[in-house]
C-alpha cells in the first residue's frame, strides 16, 4: 500500500491548503498533456488518487486510521511492495 502523504510529499499533519497547493503543482508537472515522460501518466493518476482521499476530511481520517492500525504480517513482502510502488511511479516494472 502506497503512503498517500509520500506520494504528495507532504507531512501527515499538513493543512488542507498545503495539500491543495502541492497537488496543483504536481498535477501541472505530471499531467499527460504537459509531460511526455513514460511514467508521467501513472504518477499523475497516483497524485490524483492521493489528493482525492486527503482533500476529503472524512476519507483522510479513515485513511489515517487504517495506516496507523495495520499489522505487517510479512515484512519482506511489505518492503518489496513499497519498492515496487516507488519504481512504478517512475514507469519501471519490477519482476515478481
Amino acid at each position: 500500500m502506497e503512503n498517500l502523504y509520500t506520494i504528495l510529499g507532504v507531512a501527515p499533519n499538513a493543512s488542507d491548503d498545503d495539500i491543495k497547493k502541492v497537488y496543483r503543482s504536481l498535477a501541472m508537472r505530471y499531467h499527460p498533456d504537459r509531460n511526455d515522460a513514460p511514467g508521467a501518466e501513472v504518477r499523475f493518476k497516483s497524485i490524483t488518487k492521493a489528493y482525492e482521499i486527503l482533500s476529503d476530511p472524512a476519507k483522510r481520517e479513515e485513511y489515517n486510521q487504517s495506516v496507523n492500525h495495520r499489522i505487517i504480517i510479512d515484512a519482506g513482502e511489505e518492503a518489496f511492495a513499497l519498492w515496487k510502488s516507488l519504481f512504478a511511479l517512475h514507469g519501471v516494472t519490477l519482476p515478481a
